[in-house]
């Protein structure tokens, strides 16, 4: 019995371990009015510092979204274990 309740709380733990987090923040407003266009950018890094060929600037989010007023900017970052770490930037406007 002490075995199996040890083996379900080894499992509990690798499975809350093997989750990730993610959080959304507002990094910036315009007065521009909030237009239909949306644009993103993204950047994947290991280790939290190597990033390949990474750019989640908010330049490369507006031209992606053909966006040329910029009304809002929103970064999102997520984290699994401090092992792989993802940004995407998101940008809103006309």
């Amino acid at each position: 019995m002490i075995k199996k309740i040890k083996t379900i709380a080894a499992l509990v733990a690798v499975v809350a371990m093997m989750t990730s987090c993610s959080l959304t923040l507002p990094v910036n407003a315009t007065s521009n009015p909030v237009g239909s266009k949306v644009g993103t950018s993204h950047a994947t890094g290991y280790l939290g510092v190597l990033f390949f060929n990474a750019d989640a600037s908010i330049r490369q989010a507006a031209q992606n979204g053909g966006i040329t007023k910029i009304s809002t900017v929103d970064v999102k970052q997520g984290n699994i274990l401090g092992i792989v770490v993802t940004y995407e930037t998101i940008v809103t406007g006309e």
